[in-house]
């Protein structure tokens, strides 16, 4: 793999877990956009907090990964790219487009810190 794909690969993990802290934040106090979206596809309110912990243990896993344990770092990307696929699921199921890109930006951030893991333990 060429050093370009994967410092490219390396800032988007980066952004991976930035995106998914502010996130995780978010869930936690349970914001108005948070909650709005969440009613507007169909997930109860009380699955915010829980849904949070999953964000969360997936943003603690890419940190332990690049702190020398990739292993660790490849799971947790693994459980962000299914968590939003998820996300994307149920935009779709419940036909709410309008704000759709967020969770599918989401969604390639997880896949490329997945393909960093994925390729600097090779």
């Amino acid at each position: 793999m060429s050093a370009g794909v994967e410092v490219g690969l390396f800032i988007a993990t980066l952004g991976c877990i930035l995106a998914n802290a502010f996130e995780v934040a978010a869930k936690a106090v349970q914001a108005q956009f948070v909650v709005q979206n969440s009613a507007e596809v169909g997930l109860e309110r009380r699955w915010i907090p829980y849904l949070a912990i999953l964000e969360g243990l997936g943003v603690a896993g890419l940190v332990v990964g690049l702190l020398g344990w990739p292993v660790v770092g490849l799971a947790a990307a693994v459980g962000l790219v299914v968590f939003f696929v998820g996300a994307v699921l149920a935009h779709v199921r419940a036909q709410v487009f309008h704000n759709i890109a967020f969770p599918v930006v989401f969604l390639g951030l997880a896949v490329a810190a997945l393909g960093h893991f994925a390729w600097s333990g090779s």
